[in-house]
């Protein structure tokens, strides 16, 4: 594997600013960023390719839209820490945003699987790596992330890192693509899903993109 892309514990997480702003513009900034975990002695993580921005009150969607209540508490923490809700017995995984006590995150929808790949393909049953982390609860079951998580801090936590890479951000300038979010129906003419173009890890349908979605962020770097 290229320097570039060595182990997540030689790179430096995003500081608290990065998270601290409006929550769109958090979600569009996480593409590319590498999401990365720390479990029994292995790092397993990979690049995010797909986002979705929930809002506070003014967001039907969200989970704060009614208020704090102790299984959303987590959303309302400090930028930069993590909201891990159940869902049909799976889990889904956020970034809280914007000033804590807002209520609002960044869904983490997709990864390209890239540490750890030996141990997600055991925990999904499959060698196929578009299967591993294409949607947040295969992503959660993938990197071993449940209630457990819930309210940590990614920012200072040293099991912990997200981080951004100027070459895969590079790359990443001329692909992002908007959409409305999938699967709710509250407030779902809004568009804030955020989708690297053409990634092939990316959930949802082909014709979300404007390239055929066959493409690997890495790929696409190794070739630069």
């Amino acid at each position: 594997m290229s320097s570039w892309m060595s182990s997540p514990d030689t790179k430096q997480s995003l500081p608290r600013r990065f998270y601290a702003r409006a929550t769109a513009d958090v979600a569009r900034g996480l593409l590319g960023c590498g999401y990365a975990v720390f479990r029994d002695g292995q790092w397993i993580g990979g690049l995010i390719v797909e986002t979705e921005a929930y809002l506070s009150h003014r967001d039907a969607a969200s989970h704060s839209a009614r208020g704090r209540t102790p299984s959303n508490a987590a959303m309302f923490g400090p930028p930069g820490s993590l909201y891990v809700y159940p869902i049909h017995a799976k889990h889904c995984s956020n970034l809280v945003t914007e000033p804590e006590g807002i209520g609002a995150a960044v869904l983490i929808r997709a990864i390209e699987p890239v540490w750890g790949c030996d141990r997600m393909q055991r925990l999904r049953r499959t060698d196929d790596l578009r299967r591993l982390t294409r949607g947040p609860a295969m992503l959660c079951q993938a990197m071993t992330l449940d209630r457990r998580d819930d309210g940590v801090d990614v920012v200072s936590d040293p099991s912990w890192r997200v981080w951004s890479d100027d070459r895969i951000q590079g790359i990443i300038e001329s692909r992002v693509i908007t959409t409305r979010r999938i699967g709710i129906r509250r407030s779902a003419d809004r568009k804030l899903r955020f989708i690297v173009d053409g990634n092939r890890f990316v959930s949802g349908k082909a014709g979300d993109h404007r390239r055929p979605p066959r493409e690997s962020l890495l790929e696409l770097a190794a070739d630069r």
